[in-house]
């Protein structure tokens, strides 16, 4: 059975910057529960924000897996940093090229990519903090955000798409346009369509 899906929208001040933001809010969002039922924390590349502003982009691989549990730790100093992967975060994660691209196939595609990836992880639970443009693409809905998701019924491990948790209204699709001022190819795609 997939699990349900609890989705975050990072939360923003002047002390946090770059993806640290979402580790931050995470870390402080879950610390008790990070510090006394020890659960582990994946750092999933694939969630990064769409745009290739500077604020948008992380640090090199090397400084995130060495800064992670440092930040983990500001908020939740009793956990185990042992629980922390970040096997997915290669030397490429913040290039914001193929994957990981400011286009919208790009996103797309990391988008279904990700929610394949979810469907098919073992736990009943998960929280995913992420950012917002990228929240939007990852549901597939562009009405706001919302916490509960759930899978639908015809998803499988090849492809897969979210609804809210007990919600039987409609997904409001993408409004043409949004978005373009951070994903250059959008206005090409439009037109094509």
């Amino acid at each position: 059975m997939p699990p349900t899906l609890y989705v975050i929208r990072h939360a923003q001040g002047d002390h946090n910057v770059n993806v640290q933001r979402t580790i931050q809010t995470a870390a402080y969002t879950f610390a008790p529960e990070l510090e006394k039922r020890q659960i582990p924390m994946v750092l999933v590349p694939k969630a990064q924000e769409i745009s290739s502003l500077a604020c948008d982009i992380g640090h090199d691989a090397e400084v995130t897996i060495s800064e992670a549990p440092k930040l983990i730790a500001d908020a939740a100093p009793l956990w185990d940093a042992s629980y922390l992967d970040t096997t997915l975060v290669n030397e490429s994660w913040n290039s914001k090229k193929g994957i990981y691209a400011s286009s919208l196939s790009a996103v797309h595609q990391r988008a279904a990519e990700m929610r394949n990836w979810i469907y098919n992880r073992p736990e009943r639970h998960i929280a995913l903090v992420t950012h917002g443009g990228f929240l939007h693409y990852f549901t597939e809905d562009w009405t706001g955000y919302v916490k509960g998701k759930e899978f639908t019924e015809d998803s499988n491990e090849e492809e897969s798409h979210l609804r809210e948790c007990g919600s039987t209204q409609e997904k409001q699709a993408r409004p043409a346009g949004l978005d373009a001022h951070l994903i250059h190819e959008i206005d090409e795609v439009e037109k094509a369509s």
